[in-house]
């Protein structure tokens, strides 16, 4: 299996894609490196093996990578993916240049609907969280808010639900580029899961008519830069500790860093450092449910990397963009335990419900 430890030296780039990357290779196992924090690693792998391979025994080799990065970190890095170096590079530029929009600007876009979810969420509203209690959440928020501000976009032929949009004038390219960035990432997201299919020695398709609906999340997300004093308090951090809710989220980050990784076992939060050429993939909660928690929905956070010095006293943390695609299936899907996952022994741990029920219910508590 191809790996990488986790804690490496940071690299300055800002969505550069490498199609091949070499990766040592270590005598010990990913379940025994990752039972000590000094052997913390989230693997790498490379998945052109998976696209390019002739046979199913083929795709089952990386497949079982694949499987076995999500059983014991619930994160992998992935290159060798489908998504363009300049397909990332033209989002992210697409992105910075909405942020910098007047406030007002934005405003008119502003989030409204847990159904919805779409939209302009403005530092502070949100604050994303393990906790399900509405009134704890709030309390949360109010106490310490999240340091960030994001762009909700939606699949966009929904029946019921629009995506706020700005104007061409305001935003040129901004809708067309993004909705490209969509399609591209949900075909990622369906190989992925053809992929997890055969590690769960199930059919490969076994969940294309489950998440073909593309029910999906695209987040831009900007952290504007911040003096480090407003971070120190109670609970204070760019984005808490959380989950996500779906199958899968994909993240792209620029090269400032603050992503970090609880270890399952530790307890400890372990840096997640940008990679050149790599998408961070990360199960949700959903594929959790789906597995009866054979995978890790692993908590992770945002925190500020090193600040710039402003005096004797104060700094900076610098700006940092990243965005995430939240992978999720089909709304109307039911989320029940799959066969493979479950015996007499091992009984199913979740009752079932659907997409909708879960990820609504998610949203509705996480904003004000």
């Amino acid at each position: 299996m191809l790996v990488l430890r986790s804690l490496i030296r940071p690299v300055v780039f800002r969505a550069v894609h490498l199609h091949s990357m070499a990766a040592p290779r270590y005598n010990s196992t990913l379940a025994e490196d990752v039972r000590s924090d000094s052997t913390f690693r989230i693997p790498l792998i490379d998945f052109a093996a998976y696209k390019q391979a002739t046979s199913l025994a083929e795709k089952r080799c990386i497949a079982d990578d694949i499987v076995n990065g999500f059983k014991e970190v619930g994160f992998v890095y992935l290159t060798g993916h489908v998504i363009a170096p300049d397909t990332v590079d033209r989002v992210f530029q697409k992105s910075a240049e909405f942020f910098q929009l007047p406030e007002e600007t934005k405003a008119r876009l502003a989030w409204d609907d847990p159904k919805a979810n779409r939209g302009f969420v403005q530092v502070g509203r949100e604050r994303v969280t393990t906790s399900v209690d509405a009134a704890e959440i709030a309390a949360q928020r109010a106490k310490a808010p999240d340091t960030k501000e994001s762009m909700e976009i939606g699949r966009e032929n929904h029946p019921t639900f629009r995506n706020k949009w700005p104007q061409e004038s305001e935003a040129p390219e901004f809708k067309q580029t993004m909705l490209h960035f969509f399609q591209t990432c949900h075909e990622l997201h369906t190989m992925v899961m053809r992929s997890i299919a055969l590690g769960l020695d199930l059919p490969e398709d076994f969940f294309d008519k489950k998440i073909d609906h593309q029910d999906h999340n695209l987040r831009l997300l900007s952290y504007p830069p911040i003096r480090t004093s407003l971070l120190l308090g109670d609970g204070q951090a760019r984005a808490g500790a959380h989950t996500d809710y779906g199958t899968l989220t994909l993240l792209f980050q620029d090269s400032i860093g603050g992503l970090e990784v609880q270890n399952p076992h530790t307890k400890h939060y372990q840096p997640a450092s940008p990679i050149p050429g790599t998408i961070v993939v990360n199960a949700g909660d959903l594929l959790a449910r789906w597995s009866n928690n054979f995978f890790r929905s692993t908590l992770h956070r945002v925190v500020a990397p090193p600040a710039i010095k402003i005096n004797a006293t104060e700094g900076t943390t610098p700006a940092r963009q990243s965005v995430a695609f939240f992978c999720n299936p089909n709304f109307d899907a039911t989320i029940e335990c799959l066969p493979t996952c479950t015996s007499v022994s091992n009984p199913s741990k979740f009752p079932p419900l659907t997409t909708e029920q879960y990820i609504v219910g998610r949203l509705a508590a996480t904003y004000s």
